[in-house]
């Protein structure tokens, strides 16, 4: 399959909602081919053959498991085997609120979600007893929640991110009526601080009383070039509109910002009032989940319904405590030793791309600490048979764990060849 990544493609200029409905944000994509129907699929009105479902899906299962090894440009890493857990999906585990808060179900698994706030506050600098967390369905929800928390703060303030931030955070901004200010990237693909002063005091001259503030998303491993946003360069720069929000996207690069040389500023500690993690991505997992912290203090307090019994600031309501569990399985097979280690890999992977991808002349580049290359666009079927992401004349490849030099070589071997 060929994937797209779209970029936000917004005027520098401010970004605001007509009265008949939404801007768009971002360009509309256009398939390369619809996914088809298939009629074997069909739910019918009768029971179907039980064995003959479960052996198609072991097939299709079998399927996916032979393309993880060519799947270069995404970042998930693939390297997880949770079929040790498999009892664990005849139960239901429904985390139904906040973490630390009791419901009425007693079918939850917050134990080991507090576990896991508990550690990721530990990656983010911030006492546990100071910071409000939870497990997500990944890193659209974290942002929104992180947004979410901004605009309560400071309701007259812009929304500033990069050229380079999720595609995302266009339909988030609509959904919270956020106005969205687009800041241009520096050449390393970062957010250039400048360029948020400027437009920070613009909308602070044309404001009146002591300012309207500012929400700044900072990228920490933007989407397609793998660039660290410097969250304490971003905050001062942002001061120019008045009091600052910064949310750090760290869907990529949270579980491994801690362990890289370059120590970026991204975290809680650095300057963050909120943050979001992928579960799913540096660490691996069977399904999509992700973690939010935030300032204990950013947080407001809430009630819950009386018929659960729980306190909930969650965005949602029912979070899956299944995700919780293989997540929390999967930090304490690592722990703070095996998850830097586990780093360590992952740049020297990255260094051998660019080594391997200069010899055969694709022009790669990378951040410093980057998990990411970009390269020189190649034909659409060694895109599509090493599942890259490609925009405009460049694609790009992330190094997270299942990523090999074995892989790499064969990549670069395709790269030479005129055909398959």
């Amino acid at each position: 399959m060929t994937a797209v990544h779209p970029r936000l493609a917004l005027s520098d200029a401010t970004n605001s909602r007509p009265a008949h409905g939404p801007t768009r944000l971002f360009p509309r994509v256009v398939p390369d081919h619809e996914v088809a129907f298939d009629p074997s699929l069909i739910i019918g009105s009768t029971p179907a053959d039980t064995a003959a479902d479960t052996a198609a899906l072991l097939v299709w299962g079998e399927r996916l498991a032979s393309e993880q090894p060519r799947v270069l440009g995404f970042p998930g890493a693939l390297d997880f085997d949770f079929r040790s857990l498999g009892p664990l999906l005849s139960v239901l585990a429904n985390n139904v609120g906040d973490p630390q808060s009791a419901d009425a179900s007693n079918i939850h698994a917050k134990s080991h979600e507090l576990a896991i706030i508990r550690f990721c506050a530990e990656l983010a600098g911030t006492p546990p007893h100071h910071t409000y967390g939870y497990v997500t369905s990944g890193g659209t929800e974290g942002i929104e929640r992180g947004l979410e928390l901004a605009r309560h703060q400071l309701p007259h303030a812009h929304l500033y991110a990069s050229d380079q931030a999720h595609y995302a955070v266009g339909k988030i901004s609509a959904r919270l009526g956020l106005t969205l200010q687009t800041v241009p990237s520096q050449p390393d693909g970062s957010m250039a601080p400048h360029q948020l002063r400027d437009r920070a005091r613009a909308h602070r001259m044309t404001s009146p009383g002591r300012g309207p503030g500012a929400i700044v998303l900072a990228s920490i491993g933007t989407t397609f070039r793998g660039a660290y946003d410097n969250v304490g360069e971003l905050r001062h720069a942002a001061a120019a509109a008045g009091d600052v929000y910064i949310h750090a996207d760290a869907a990529l690069a949270g579980f491994a910002a801690p362990y890289l040389p370059t120590q970026p500023s991204w975290s809680i500690a650095d300057g963050s009032d909120s943050l979001s993690m992928s579960g799913h991505k540096f660490i691996g997992l069977p399904m999509p989940a992700g973690v939010f912290l935030a300032r204990h203090e950013a947080v407001p307090s809430a009630d819950g319904a009386e018929y659960v019994r729980a306190t909930d600031r969650t965005w949602g309501c029912s979070r899956s405590g299944l995700a919780v569990l293989c997540l929390w399985s999967a930090l304490r097979r690592l722990g703070h030793e095996g998850l830097g280690e586990r780093v360590r890999r992952c740049l020297d992977t990255a260094a051998y791309a660019v080594t391997q991808l200069e010899r055969v002349g694709v022009r790669p580049e990378r951040h410093p600490d980057g998990l990411v290359v970009t390269f020189d666009r190649p034909a659409a079927w060694v895109a599509e048979r090493w599942h890259l992401a490609c925009e405009g004349q460049r694609a790009h490849l992330v190094a997270v764990a299942h990523v090999t030099r074995d892989a790499i070589d064969e990549l670069c071997a395709d790269l030479t060849t005129g055909s398959p």
